[in-house]
């Protein structure tokens, strides 16, 4: 069996189609149906079927899907046991983090992985859907994502997950309100208000609404945003409060950021890497950084 249509394989079930896998293999889609009519024929079983519109694995193709990724690891790891003679690892690693992790971890990643030397990282900032980021590992070597601390994981098989730090989230209310002048709030304090709060689908409006829950009450969303610097401009300006994370938020001369009482509230960061791309010591080397970088914020 072809490599390069095993790994295609693998891709049309991670990306959920021809389509998305076409993208991240720079391919086109008929070059994708092509090496997946080949892999078929070698199987001697469909490996793919038609729903609507789309196309989706069989068993036997999520079989294979999962047999291939064995194989993509035994070669990287073939290739890191070569490379272990070639002295220290160099190259580039392409790093993705959503917006305000990427405000918070990559300026301090890029100058330690600089003082390595021989190590290049090319960074992109992507927030999406939580359960989008495992899908962002076939574009990038590294990619940084949050989710709930308080609930399951639920990156699933594809990935290897390295928790990086569990980050706290505030209430962030004007400096002018009297909530400011607390030195925590109760959910029973925030009854009523109006929240800004990210997009459905994404961690942090989760976190809300787990407050909720935990509250008894459905909190008031008035506003939806995901910039947190637009919803600490809204905050300070008297236009509702919000949930945001104290490590990387909090810089508006306008905004407090007041701890939860009686509630754990917070967001788990992790970095989530393929398998086979987690065997490259160039892409271990970043990571190691990545960690030692989150402990250190931790520290302060």
């Amino acid at each position: 069996m072809d490599v390069r249509a095993l790994q295609t394989l693998r891709a049309v079930r991670t990306q959920g189609g021809v389509t998305g896998a076409a993208a991240v293999l720079h391919l086109t889609p008929s070059a994708v149906s092509q090496q997946l009519a080949g892999l078929t024929r070698d199987a001697g079983v469909p490996l793919t079927e038609r729903v609507g519109r789309g196309l989706r694995l069989t068993a036997a193709g999520d079989a294979l899907a999962d047999a291939a990724l064995d194989v993509a690891v035994a070669l990287e790891r073939a290739r890191s046991a070569c490379a272990e003679f070639a002295g220290s690892p160099t190259g580039t690693v392409r790093v993705s983090a959503f917006q305000s992790a990427a405000r918070l971890l990559l300026p301090g990643l890029l100058t330690r992985v600089a003082a390595r030397g021989g190590i290049a990282v090319e960074c992109a900032d992507e927030d999406v859907a939580q359960d989008a980021f495992p899908a962002l590992a076939d574009r990038h070597d590294v990619v940084v994502a949050h989710r709930p601390a308080e609930g399951p994981a639920g990156w699933g098989d594809g990935v290897r997950v390295v928790p990086l730090l569990r980050e706290p989230m505030d209430v962030a209310v004007p400096v002018d309100s009297p909530l400011a002048a607390r030195a925590a709030l109760a959910p029973a304090d925030l009854d009523g208000a109006g929240w800004i709060a990210v997009r459905e689908g994404f961690p942090v409006a989760r976190v809300l609404d787990d407050i909720g829950v935990r509250a008894g009450t459905v909190p008031r969303v008035v506003q939806r945003i995901n910039d947190f610097h637009v919803v600490e401009a809204l905050v300070a300006a008297g236009h509702g409060i919000a949930l945001l994370p104290r490590y990387s938020c909090g810089g508006h001369p306008g905004v407090r950021l007041v701890p939860l009482a009686g509630v754990r509230a917070g967001r788990q960061v992790d970095a989530l890497v393929r398998p086979d791309v987690a065997e490259r010591r160039v892409v271990g080397v970043v990571l190691d950084e990545l960690v030692a970088l989150a402990a250190e914020l931790r520290r302060a």
